[in-house]
């Protein structure tokens, strides 16, 4: 491997030079820069960024941690802090804990031993132990989609409760009574927000009800399962209305409904779902959905991180932002 010594051997200057070159070439004259380069070219030298960061105590890239890489919402997410992320001259390493602390765990060691500037994160539980410790040890930390609680973490998080309000009020007012929330694991604070800001709605009308279906996770073919698991029932049985936490679970809901040919969407069944993505216009009945705005807190994610980076001990901020209801065919309103 062609090292900086090579480099400085062929044209015929000081290490030092070449270092100035390749990270400070404004300290060098243009005849040595010019020679420099040329070495370059002509030995193959490639730098070895990740030892010159070993060094510095801290790497150019910043990690980010997603509940489900293959949810269009975090990928938006994702593509919101890359942009955010390039503009300071920054990478992002992206993991996908597929809402597994076990698997959280080893991205969390993985980052620290790439000694990355600083982590985003959706954590899957509410322990925020392993984060306070990355925390403690020089590391910055911004939750993402996520409420801060106590922590001493800044955070991007959009108003749930509100959300599952919006969504359970517009089922409500379309005259439906028998509401069912179709949903992942409630131990996801995403999750129980919703459910809970659903649930208010409901309390607050008299002769609604809430029936809640919990499923392994909040994917296609969990909300596929859920939706055939409600075609089965006699019609007497079924609800008249059913909120998702997500929209790839409405999605695959959708899709059991319309298959089995004996649930009319929205004539029996009224559908909502959560966090419109782009697909959501696309389905056979347009989804209405809740809307978040998944690039902008990529984006402000990342501006948090940098002001932590950029000034340590920052204080910590909250951001929040209000969803949006965004009305659709699914729940017997106008494609939008």
């Amino acid at each position: 491997m062609v090292s900086v010594r090579d480099v400085a051997t062929e044209a015929g200057v000081s290490v030092g030079t070449v270092s100035h070159a390749l990270n400070h070439p404004e300290r060098v004259s243009p005849e040595n820069l010019s020679r420099v380069h040329a070495a370059i070219e002509q030995l193959g030298f490639v730098r070895n960024d990740a030892a010159r960061q070993l060094r510095a105590g801290r790497s150019r890239s910043i990690g980010l941690v997603v509940l489900d890489a293959g949810n269009p919402f975090f990928a938006e997410v994702a593509r919101g802090a890359e942009l955010a992320a390039a503009a300071a001259g920054l990478s992002v390493l992206v993991g996908n804990s597929v809402e597994d602390p076990a698997r959280e765990a080893s991205y969390l060691d993985l980052f620290r031993e790439q000694r990355v500037g600083g982590l985003l994160i959706t954590p899957t539980t509410d322990d925020p132990s392993a984060l306070l410790r990355l925390h403690e040890s020089g590391t910055p930390v911004v939750l993402v989609d996520r409420d801060p609680g106590d922590s001493p973490f800044s955070s991007v998080s959009v108003n749930d409760v509100l959300g599952g309000e919006l969504a359970a009020e517009h089922l409500l007012a379309r005259g439906r009574r028998r509401i069912v929330f179709v949903c992942g694991p409630v131990s996801l604070t995403q999750v129980r927000h919703r459910l809970e800001g659903a649930r208010r709605a409901v309390d607050r009308c008299t002769g609604a009800t809430l029936e809640v279906i919990e499923r392994p996770a909040l994917t296609v073919l969990e909300g596929r399962a859920a939706g055939d698991l409600l075609a089965d029932r006699r019609p007497v049985d079924r609800p008249d209305a059913v909120f998702c936490a997500n929209d790839l679970m409405a999605v695959g809901l959708l899709q059991a409904l319309v298959m089995s040919g004996r649930v009319r969407v929205p004539d029996e069944i009224a559908l909502v779902g959560y966090d419109d993505i782009d697909f959501a216009t696309a389905t056979v009945v347009p989804l209405t959905s809740v809307r978040q705005p998944a690039r902008l807190i990529g984006t402000t994610a990342v501006d948090l991180l940098l002001q932590q980076l950029g000034e340590r001990g920052a204080e910590r901020r909250a951001v929040r932002f209000e969803p949006e209801l965004v009305v659709r065919a699914s729940s017997g309103g106008q494609v939008g």
